[in-house]
């Protein structure tokens, strides 16, 4: 016979209390609906658990032995429901976001760094992928990608500013060869090349200036997967790279590396977290994209 708990409490109130009024005033019930439970969970046990007098309640003997096996189990599950509270309020459990070398290095790691460590019950892993992944198919909570080419029925959350990439290459290649005045003159050029992961051909290099957009096919030596080969082997004269501004700015303030055509090369939409609109997100999820927001 299973009795409903809260029939279970009532019965450890009035034990306890040793009054119908009391009882009901801590419980906030009418004492008449207290009686009735009472009464209602001694019919279903078929023995009476409480002797009532006009002045006073007291346990009988099934009463004491069912107060002394009860209500340790009944307070283990209050501290069990309390513990779940607290664990609903310290996020806790592990958070999987897929994404490239560079989202990692410039934008989710640096916040992360900062702040993860204030909450230990939260373990993040992260995926470096190249080409364009199947979240939900692939068990990850989440995914990052530049915001304009995110599918319209994820949710996108943005984790960086707006980037911009541009082209430079080493002084001693400049001197060499007569910096481009515009994207055309690229062609002529030695330029490393960056193979996208997911189309598997090569990056059509991209320009704006006045509303006006231009493509460029480029080609050179070297061609790479990844920003970061890119970088190295325009610092050793290779060519001209096309790369996020963020990934160089040091090497420019250096004198390192030379920016060209910087007035061809316009901001697009910055790396944003998404993913699945129709999902129940925990509360690790959550916490860990309030981390990785941005805010201007």
């Amino acid at each position: 016979m299973r009795e409903n708990i809260n029939d279970l409490w009532a019965f450890v109130a009035v034990a306890k209390d040793r009054s119908f009024t009391r009882a009901a005033a801590r419980l906030g019930v009418a004492q008449s609906s207290l009686s009735r439970t009472i009464q209602k969970l001694e019919e279903q046990l078929g023995v009476r658990l409480l002797t009532r007098t006009t002045r006073s309640v007291s346990p009988t003997e099934a009463g004491e032995r069912l107060l002394d096996k009860v209500l340790p189990r009944l307070d283990e599950i209050e501290a069990e429901l309390l513990a779940l509270r607290e664990l609903r309020e310290r996020p806790a459990g592990t958070v999987r976001i897929t994404c490239s070398e560079h989202a990692v290095e410039t934008v989710i790691w640096p916040k992360l760094a900062g702040v993860l460590r204030d909450y230990p019950d939260i373990k993040v892993e992260i995926s470096i992928e190249h080409s364009f992944t199947d979240i939900a198919a692939d068990g990850f909570d989440a995914g990052v990608r530049l915001g304009e080419s995110i599918e319209k029925d994820m949710i996108a959350v943005r984790i960086g500013p707006d980037q911009r990439l541009i082209a430079v290459g080493s002084p001693e290649y400049l001197c060499a060869h007569a910096p481009p005045a515009t994207p055309q003159d690229l062609v002529a050029h030695t330029c490393i090349n960056l193979r996208l992961a997911t189309q598997g051909g090569l990056y059509a290099w991209e320009f704006e200036r006045d509303g006006r957009p231009v493509r460029v096919r480029v080609d050179g030596q070297l061609t790479f997967n990844t920003i970061r080969p890119i970088v190295a082997a325009a610092l050793a004269g290779y060519g001209i790279a096309f790369i996020p501004e963020d990934s160089v700015a040091g090497h420019i303030v250096s004198g390192e590396l030379v920016q060209v055509l910087d007035e061809w090369c316009q901001p697009i939409s910055g790396f944003h977290l998404y993913y699945p609109s129709r999902r129940q997100n925990s509360a690790a999820f959550q916490t860990v994209v309030a981390m990785l927001r941005h805010r201007a």
